[in-house]
């Protein structure tokens, strides 16, 4: 799966990246603020992505969200602070809160994966919070 992963925190996108490439995913690009993601998101079409709520230029993430969903690519939020995250939930599937554990983002991971692929869903892993489904 092509990944695009949004956060300003490089420590944390670098650890991202390598739990998203170590489950067998490819990460397409890292971006730190809005104008970065959409960069990323036209010129790479990602198939999913990770994105911070809180970003270099502000509560940007939503809008990051916002623009994912309009042009049909799954995502989660990942953040420290999950009650930001607006009632339509701007589209994502689910949300991932900080701090998270390296075992706890790949089951996450995993079942994500299994949504995507329309195989048959196992129960949610505890790490990751699901919306509508």
């Amino acid at each position: 799966m092509r990944t695009l992963i949004v956060e300003d925190e490089m420590l944390l996108a670098l650890e991202l990246e390598h739990y998203v490439e170590s489950c067998g995913h490819s990460v397409i690009g890292l971006a730190s603020d809005l104008g970065e993601a959409n960069t990323l998101i036209e010129r790479e079409q990602p198939q999913f992505a990770f994105v911070d709520i809180h970003l270099r230029d502000g509560p940007t993430g939503i809008d990051v969200g916002r623009q994912l969903a309009l042009k049909g690519i799954p995502f989660v939020f990942v953040s420290g602070n999950i009650k930001r995250i607006p009632a339509d939930f701007a589209g994502a599937l689910g949300a991932i809160e900080k701090p998270y554990t390296a075992n706890g983002l790949q089951d996450a991971l995993s079942y994500l994966q299994a949504i995507l692929s329309g195989e048959p869903l196992p129960k949610p892993p505890p790490s990751l919070i699901i919306f509508g489904l």
